[in-house]
């Protein structure tokens, strides 16, 4: 296990799953079977909203090549579409991660922004970030 120095950038997935209940135990065996240690991310969003914990915050995650030293990781559950429990506890969960780490809007990253190979989230994080969060 590797350890996060500070954060400086949070970066947004999705679980490319449809929606049948999938939880952030369930990616922790699919990412299991892949031969990790585990989850990759540090918080999981279902969708019904609730904010489920993936590895604790201070573990390096494993979700974007490159870029896991010192991002903090979130996953939504979904592909295409996402429930506006989901955004609402987004927003919040990215809002208090700001706080808690100085990291500034421009900061808040969809995966497709570090690697131009995804689409992940499948939706526009800049324009979520901008119009959803305080400040």
């Amino acid at each position: 296990m590797s350890v996060i120095n500070k954060p400086n950038k949070i970066v947004i997935h999705c679980s490319d799953s449809p929606h049948r209940g999938d939880t952030a135990e369930d990616i922790h065996l699919w990412h299991k079977q892949r031969g990790w240690d585990g989850i990759g991310y540090h918080y999981v969003i279902n969708e019904d909203g609730l904010v489920e914990a993936g590895r604790p915050e201070y573990w390096i995650p494993a979700h974007a090549k490159g870029h896991n030293e010192n991002s903090i990781a979130i996953c939504l559950i979904g592909i295409n579409s996402f429930t506006e429990y989901q955004f609402e506890n987004l927003a919040l969960l990215i809002e208090n991660l700001m706080l808690k780490y100085n990291i500034s809007k421009k900061n808040v990253v969809g995966h497709y922004d570090l690697d131009e190979n995804k689409t992940c989230p499948n939706f526009n994080v800049k324009e979520f970030v901008y119009t959803r969060l305080e400040g």
